[in-house]
């Protein structure tokens, strides 16, 4: 689980240094004529953790994925120094984008991240707490888990780029048929693109609530389906639940404020989150291959009922106002995330449907 997690968190990186990606420039500068500059005169504490925090969980995986490799040596070393050239790497590009600006300060500070990131899974590692972790999870879940698991990691922070849908992760049609009418306009290729004989229409309540209802269920089968004994899955499902809602309510405090950390809640929401707790209750029945493949199911209706609906533009507006929401929003990180989790999933299911089944798969839990 960590190299794939350690993988993401790149990404993320890459994703969070070079943002917005444009436009390019040479400077006819070095690369790296930022390590022999002075140290910058101005920069504030948060800067400092940001740099730091950044970094430390990229250096905590790396380390921890050289020490479940075979036969790697100094993980503490190798995982500071895969960080810090990757450091390096973002600081010398950012040199050709108008809107960032490199920084010595800003290297050593993401490799000094890396190292105490690094250094705390090799303590971790020595004080017998990561093997107190392999143990507890080789008896709550089965040995091919991890994609499962990568994916209930990350579906938290999907979730906290607010959607006009409690829960709803994937409402994309609309915003891919107007990047692509802008990107074609002015073109001959313009001509080909289809015409709707009639507009997306809002949800009506009850179909929120069903969007709820299978938003909060896709999770809980994905767990099902790795967890090995059914007492498991009841905890499965209440931390799930208790998990989604509380990023849900976080993401509407950083979002709108905190006094709108609930408002999301109306009655279409708490009729979808009772009826997925139904679902998912009687669901506790269900073999992992079922499991599976009800998840499947589950992910196809959610993103047909969500995709044809239009965003709400008062709720984008309101969105784009507040200064926490472009915080927690990671220059639309999250959004991408939010955006993208669900067909990552549908991805996962539909592998995992496609293998070999196995007694795991196919025997009573």
């Amino acid at each position: 689980m960590a190299w794939p997690l350690a993988l993401a968190l790149s990404c993320v990186v890459v994703y969070a240094s070079l943002y917005p990606f444009s436009p390019w420039r040479d400077q006819g500068l070095w690369s790296l004529s930022f390590l022999s500059a002075p140290l910058p005169r101005y920069w504030s504490g948060f800067d400092v953790a940001v740099n730091i925090l950044g970094y430390a969980p990229l250096g905590f995986l790396l380390a921890l994925s050289v020490m479940r490799g075979p036969g790697w040596r100094w993980p503490v070393g190798l995982a500071t120094l895969a960080a810090s050239m990757l450091s390096l790497l973002m600081e010398a590009l950012q040199g050709y984008l108008p809107l960032r600006v490199p920084s010595n300060m800003d290297f050593a500070l993401n490799t000094l991240g890396a190292w105490l990131g690094a250094l705390a899974a090799a303590l971790l590692e020595h004080w017998g707490v990561l093997q107190r972790w392999s143990a507890f999870r080789r008896r709550w879940f089965v040995a091919q888990a991890r994609g499962a698991l990568v994916l209930l990691a990350l579906w938290p922070a999907a979730l906290l780029f607010p959607a006009s849908v409690p829960f709803g992760l994937g409402q994309v049609l609309q915003r891919a048929e107007d990047a692509l009418f802008e990107s074609l306009a002015g073109t001959p290729f313009i001509e080909w693109m289809p015409l709707r004989d009639v507009e997306l229409q809002p949800l009506l309540p009850g179909a929120v609530a069903v969007c709820v209802a299978l938003g909060v269920l896709v999770p809980v089968l994905l767990a099902y389906a790795v967890v090995r004994e059914r007492w498991q899955r009841l905890v499965a499902l209440l931390g799930t639940l208790v998990l989604g809602v509380a990023s849900t309510a976080l993401s509407s405090a950083l979002s709108f404020g905190p006094d709108h950390a609930w408002a999301w809640l109306d009655a279409s929401a708490r009729l979808g989150l009772g009826l997925g707790l139904l679902c998912a209750v009687v669901a506790l029945l269900l073999t992992a291959r079922a499991a599976i493949a009800l998840a499947l199911l589950v992910l196809a209706v959610q993103l047909t009922l969500l995709n044809q609906a239009p965003v709400d533009p008062y709720f984008e507006q309101t969105r784009q106002v507040w200064e926490q929401g472009r915080f927690v929003r990671f220059n639309g990180l999250t959004q991408w995330l939010g955006w993208s989790w669900p067909f990552a999933a549908l991805s996962y299911v539909l592998l995992r449907l496609s293998g070999r089944p196995t007694r795991v798969d196919t025997g009573p839990l």
